[in-house]
Order: C-alpha cells, then sequence, then structure tokens
C-alpha cells in the first residue's frame, strides 16, 4: 500500500526552506500585549498606592522660615499678588470638609445626609479614587458642593521634589476634568491639620501652588472620626468653641465610615440648633471678604445649591478645556480598563496557579507510578522484540551531523537496517553518508518536500514491519532501538514514545533547554502514558508499526507538527501509545534565542493545528473519545493555556511586592518555586540527571519562561488571523557527537 503526498497548499503546508525571518508583524503584536499587560498593572498598582498607605515621610520640624501671621492666622491660605494671606471662617459659619474619598459606599451615604439637610460639603479629593469613581465625584458637583485637590496618591508632598508636587496636582485635576468638565483651585495636603503644623519643608509647597493659583485648606477643628471614638466624641470634638466659626474635619473615605454616618445627622442638627450656618470654602472667604470691605471671592453662601451655586463655581471651579477634558476622560477609561482587568487577571492567573500545582502533583504521583510499574522486577511487554526493524532517517542539509547519527545507528546491539532520505539537501550531505561506507544503509535522494515527504518515502522503502524515525541531527545511544521496540510486543500497542535528551547542555540556554525536556516532556509523557493519551510521539526518537502509519494515511502536511499530528491519527485508529524511558536519544537543541523562537514558534504553532484537525475526537467513542476527552484538554490546559499565562505569574508577583506587601509576595513566589525545584529533583532522580543543572531553575523562571509566553502568544496570533508559516530549517553545529551513553 502506497504513502500518499500531500503537495497541495494548506495552512500547515511543510516545505523545506532556508532561514526564514519570524513574521514582525505578529511579534510586535505579541511584544505590545505583553507591554500593554505591564503598562494596565502599573496603572492599576499605582492607583493602590494611596489611601490606606500610610506614605508620610517626616515628624515634627521646625518653623523658621513660615511667617507668624501664617502660623496665628485663620484655615484658608491663598497668595494673591504672592503674598500670602490667611482667612478665619466668620463667626456661627461651619465649613464642612471631607477627606479621603470619592468612595462608592460613603461618600455616596455622605452625600444623602448633606442632601437630606439641605447642608454644603467641600471635598478634597484623591486623584487616584477619582479615576475609579467619576460618578460620585459628578454626583458631588451637580449638587453644589465643592471639591478640592488632595493628591493623586496621597502622599506627603514635603520631601517630594517640585515636579513630583506638580504632577500630584496635575494628575489629579485630570481626573477631575475627565468626570465633572471643571478643575479646582482648592488644594488640601494630606496629612495637615491646623496652620501651626506648616514648617520649613512643607511651606515652600504651599508658596509654589499659591504661585500656581491654589488656595491651600487647614481645619479649626478635628472630628478625628478616624480614630473610631464612637460617635458622641465625634461630634463633641468637631464642636467649636461657642460663637467662633471652623473649618471642620471628617473622612468619608479611607477607612470604615460608619460612626462618621452616624455620628453626621447629630452634629449638623446639634450646630443648626446653635444658629450656626453652614457654607463651603469659597462661602466662607466671600463673607470673610466682605465683612473686610472687600469685593470678588466668589462663594455661595449657606444653603446647598441655590442661585449662589455659579457664584461658587466662578470661585473654586473653572471648566476645564477641552484637551483637558480628553485627556481626563482618556485617563478614565484607561483606568476602568485596569480596575476591570487586572482582577479579573489576578482571578484567572488563581486558577491557573492551582491547576500548575494540581499538574505538579498529578505529574509526581503518576510518574512515580509509571516508573515502578515499569522498573519492578519481572515486568515485560511480552517476548522479546529480537527481529530487525527498520530506522528511517530524514536529512536536509544536515553535513554537520549526519556522521554522528550514522554511526550512532551503526553501533546498535539491535539489527537495523538504516533508511536515509536526503531532502534535497545541497551541502553534501547524501556523499558524506555514502562515504561512510556502513552497512546496511540505503540512501534514498528526493527533491525538496518537507520532512512529512521525507518520511512517507523512507516508510515506502522500509522492509521491516516497525519503523523507527528519528532526526538528521540526532544521536541514539546502543541499546536505543533495543529499548524502544520491545512495547511491540504487545499487539495492541501502535507507537511508542522515546526519551529525547539535549546533547549540547554546557550553554545556559541549552541548560534551559535541558531543564525543560527533563521535566516537561519526560515527567509529561509518563503521566500521558497511564492516562493512555499521549499527545506526541517526538520527532528525535520515536517507534511506529509500519501498518498503523499506512492505515493512518501516512505523515500528514496539514500541520506544522507532523509528528504530533500521526499520534494523534493513531489514537483515533485505536491504538495504543506508549512511552520507553529508556530508550534515549541525544539531540541538538537550539543554540540562539533566535532559533529557539522559530523551533517553539513551530512546535506551539503546529500543536494548535493538530487539535483543531482532531477536534471531532472530542464526541468520538472508544480510544478516539479517550483522547479527546482526556488528553486533548489536558494538552489544551498545560501546552497552551497555563504556559501563557503562567510567566504572568512572574509579572504579578513583582506587582505585589511594589504595590501590595514585599515580603508575603516573595514567600509566595518562593513556595512555588520550591514545588518546581522539587519536580524537578524527583524527575532529575528519575532519568539519572546531575542535579547541578538544577541551579539554573531560578533564572529559568525569570527569562526563558518570558520567552516561551512571546511565542505561545505569537501563536495564539497567527492561529486566530489564519497565517500561513512554512517549515524552518534550524542551523546545526555538528556538537552532540555519537555514540554516547547515560546521562551527564
Amino acid at each position: 500500500m502506497a504513502v500518499p503526498r500531500r503537495r497541495h497548499a494548506t495552512p500547515g503546508r511543510i516545505g523545506r526552506v532556508g532561514r526564514q525571518a519570524v513574521p514582525r508583524p505578529r511579534v510586535i503584536m505579541a511584544l505590545v500585549l505583553l507591554l500593554g499587560l505591564v503598562c494596565t498593572m502599573l496603572l492599576d498598582g499605582y492607583l493602590r498606592a494611596e489611601v490606606g498607605n500610610d506614605q508620610r515621610v517626616r515628624s515634627n520640624a521646625s518653623a523658621d522660615t513660615v511667617p507668624d501671621e501664617v502660623l496665628e492666622g485663620g484655615p484658608i491660605l491663598s497668595f494673591p499678588g504672592g503674598t500670602a494671606r490667611s482667612q478665619s471662617v466668620p463667626d456661627k459659619t461651619i465649613v464642612l470638609t471631607f477627606d479621603d474619598g470619592p468612595d462608592p459606599e460613603w461618600s455616596e451615604k455622605v452625600l444623602d445626609i448633606l442632601d437630606e439637610n439641605d447642608v454644603p460639603g467641600t471635598f478634597f479629593l484623591v486623584g487616584s479614587m477619582i479615576s475609579r469613581y467619576p460618578d460620585v465625584v459628578r454626583r458631588m458637583v451637580d449638587e453644589g458642593d465643592e471639591v478640592g485637590v488632595h493628591t493623586f496618591t496621597h502622599v506627603d508632598l514635603s520631601y517630594q521634589s517640585e515636579a513630583r508636587v506638580k504632577r500630584e496636582i496635575a494628575q489629579t485635576q485630570l481626573a477631575l476634568a475627565g468626570a465633572t468638565g471643571i478643575t479646582t483651585t482648592l488644594f488640601r495636603a494630606p496629612y495637615s491639620s491646623r496652620t501651626d503644623a506648616i514648617d520649613d519643608y512643607s511651606w515652600p509647597v504651599y508658596q509654589r501652588l499659591g504661585a500656581m493659583g491654589y488656595t491651600s485648606v487647614f481645619i479649626d477643628t478635628d472630628s478625628e472620626d478616624w480614630q473610631l471614638p464612637g460617635v458622641s466624641k465625634i461630634v463633641e470634638w468637631a464642636t467649636p468653641e461657642d460663637g467662633e466659626g471652623a473649618s471642620v474635619l471628617f473622612h468619608d473615605a479611607g477607612g470604615d465610615r460608619s460612626e462618621t454616618l452616624a455620628a453626621l445627622p447629630r452634629y449638623i442638627k446639634k450646630m443648626k440648633a446653635k444658629g450656626y450656618t453652614f457654607t463651603t470654602v469659597s462661602g466662607a472667604q466671600q463673607q470673610a471678604a466682605a465683612a473686610a470691605g472687600e469685593t470678588g471671592g466668589g462663594g455661595n453662601g449657606p444653603g446647598r445649591a441655590g442661585s449662589a451655586q455659579g457664584d461658587a463655581e466662578q470661585a473654586a471651579h473653572r471648566t476645564a478645556d477641552t484637551a483637558s477634558v480628553w485627556e481626563g476622560r482618556a485617563l478614565l477609561a484607561a483606568v476602568a480598563v485596569a480596575e476591570w482587568s487586572v482582577p479579573a487577571l489576578a482571578a484567572v492567573l488563581a486558577v491557573v496557579g492551582v491547576a500548575v500545582l494540581a499538574r505538579f502533583g498529578m505529574m509526581l504521583l503518576l510518574a512515580r507510578r509509571h516508573h515502578r510499574q515499569r522498573n519492578r522486577r519481572g515486568f515485560s511487554w511480552g517476548p522479546e522484540v529480537t527481529g530487525p526493524v527498520s530506522v528511517i532517517v530524514p536529512a536536509y542539509n544536515e553535513k554537520e551531523c549526519i556522521a554522528h547519527t550514522l554511526n550512532s545507528l551503526a553501533a546498535s546491539t539491535h539489527p537495523i537496517e538504516i533508511v536515509l532520505v536526503d531532502d534535497g539537501s545541497t551541502d553534501g550531505t547524501a556523499e558524506i553518508a555514502e562515504a561512510l561506507g556502513l552497512p546496511n544503509v540505503q540512501v534514498i535522494r528526493q527533491e525538496n518536500a518537507g520532512k512529512p515527504a521525507a518520511l512517507n518515502n523512507g516508510v515506502r522503502h522500509a522492509r521491516y514491519d516497525i519503523v523507527v524515525m528519528m532526526d538528521g541531527d540526532t544521536v541514539f545511544e546502543p541499546d536505543a532501538v533495543h529499548q524502544l521496540v520491545q512495547p511491540f510486543a504487545d499487539p495492541g500497542i501502535g507507537a511508542v514514545a522515546g526519551n529525547a535528551k539535549v546533547g549540547n547542555r554546557s550553554t545556559m540556554i541549552g541548560a534551559w533547554q535541558h531543564i525543560e525536556y527533563v521535566i516537561g516532556f519526560n515527567l509529561d509523557r509518563r503521566m500521558y502514558d497511564l492516562l493512555r493519551c499521549m499527545p506526541t510521539i517526538p520527532g528525535a526518537i520515536g517507534a511506529f508499526r509500519r501498518q498503523a502509519v499506512l492505515e493512518a494515511g501516512g505523515m500528514s502536511e496539514d500541520t506544522l507538527a507532523e509528528d504530533t499530528d500521526i499520534t494523534i491519527a493513531l489514537h483515533r485508529a485505536g491504538w495504543r501509545v506508549v512511552y520507553a524511558e529508556h530508550a534515549r536519544a541525544w539531540t541538538e537543541a537550539p543554540a540562539s534565542p533566535g532559533q529557539l523562537w522559530r523551533q517553539r514558534y513551530r512546535w506551539s504553532y503546529g500543536t494548535m493545528q493538530a487539535l483543531w484537525k482532531h477536534r471531532r475526537s472530542v464526541t468520538d467513542r472508544g480510544p478516539s473519545g479517550r483522547f479527546g476527552r482526556v488528553g486533548m484538554p489536558l494538552v489544551v490546559l498545560f501546552q497552551i493555556v497555563t504556559p501563557v499565562f503562567a510567566p504572568l505569574i512572574d509579572v504579578f508577583t513583582v506587582y505585589a511586592m511594589i504595590f501590595v506587601d514585599f515580603r508575603a509576595s516573595l514567600l509566595a513566589w518562593l513556595a512555588v518555586l520550591a514545588v518546581q525545584l522539587f519536580c524537578a529533583a524527583y524527575a532529575f532522580r528519575l532519568d539519572r540527571e546531575k542535579y547541578r543543572f538544577l541551579l539554573m531553575l531560578p533564572l529559568q523562571q525569570l527569562a526563558y519562561r518570558q520567552l516561551m509566553y512571546l511565542v505561545l502568544i505569537h501563536s495564539c496570533v497567527t492561529a486566530a488571523t489564519g497565517g500561513r508559516l512554512r517549515w524552518q530549517k534550524l542551523k546545526r553545529t555538528g556538537e552532540v557527537g555519537a555514540p554516547r551513553t547515560g546521562a551527564s
């Protein structure tokens, strides 16, 4: 029966070609996605580094440079004409001020109380909170309350640079413009209180802000509601001396404000009963100016809105220019994306983290069971397989490696014939093979048609019922073929996966791939073997029943992963696929990041193609359905989904270290690393590898995993856009010599 040769163009058309550049637009898209995620997380972290994180950096300091009239003056500090001017709240007048909002729960309830009592308030808002809850700020302005700047991240400005001070103010104004279309001239510094607390460090800040047109607002009376002292205490502490006016401080955010909500109506009722009126900062300025015989100053007088609202807006609120409004809206949109995406991604990563840990646990249990089962005394697949087999070696421009490959096969302890299929090499690969003069070697030349066509040609020329397939850059141990074919004593087995080892592991990138092969590939194969859903026979070392390959239609050119494609096809045909851990082959792994990218891009994209091609196995019965409902979900979860998200765990760790809890985040990351290290050590023990390579594991997690993330994103983008990709030849050095035995 002839094996068909498919040459038609398909999305997975495989043709041997020379070096081909990675499609730049998709690489750029992958990098943009990663950059966008990092920027989103940084924005979210910046927004959350505010109220609740006490960032005050100084204690009490001297006030030698602060004028006495400021230290002893009223709570409203402005700089008309560049000269400091203090104003007091008129007698029998209360300016209700609230700090640290807006908050979607507490601020809304405070606004309800003010509305019910027809009392205005002045809210000093944190910019990051405005960005997160713009609707609350919009309500404040619409209902006639005044708003002021309380910095963007609630940071003590005393020791900050001039640029940082301007940035904190500008960002808050931008958020305010985006939320309400206005800006404000009112400012209150975090951690400030009365004017007598101004010192030599904070005074220059107030001077600079005054020169920018800001009015700094302090307090006469502090309710100290943040201490949760009880409702009666809050009312008592917020009450000024009889007849005196006061700027009174409450909080509408920053913690539990239930006592504030309970105390505020009682306080308003008490002060009204004593003949007090309530106004805003602008209203107090207007009254103070009128009392001094001055004009202007604006204000809205007593009451919550009324006809004086326009005057108040002229005094403290300014209509933002169009550019600021649109920039502010862009900021709010970015914050909305961050507010939604970061928690959602964190939840996804939590699920992925659980899945990864579950995978480790499942791999350890099944790998241990597999090792004990296959290595127990007396285990046998059946009568020893001693008959000759055919070894097919597809080769394209393998002059650096082909002699090592063939010499290793010549040293085989099992009788073999070697079928070398030269796939249109231009470097004399076939001539080198013939010059070796090795027995039982067929050299078949064909025009360049791709690896699947070369393998199919080899199958057609094979004389024996069992065919071993390998790569032209791979070296077999002397007993590799014998170990590989023993499972065929069981007539239900259609294919056997061997144990591929990285030969060029002396470099850092080679060592990383060595760790990956031992942990990811071989532990996985033990697990898949016991679950009877092996997804891939490695191209470097695998054996097949010739009959099974022919019945499956040969090696297909429909995907870039012909090895995965044929393996799934065998499952669907009812054959069992197993793993022979003692059948070792040494392969030359990519030696540069660019070569590694090309190889893994082909692997991951080809795997996606193969899974899509065989998607109907999910609804099949028998062995095909078993693979579709067990093997396929495991491959999707562990080879596509978790590798895409796993590197983001590192990004979130950095995020948490900076913005949440450094020590706890670091310990959590180290705990996960310890689990991985334990699994790696067990995998190395099973494969009898030297543990010294595990010293590279932490760095592998930080660097190598990010590269694999970009490769997978690149593959997903290609799959989503229906891109085409041809098979890409990797550069070989011939570093892996022949023959070799055991691990090193």
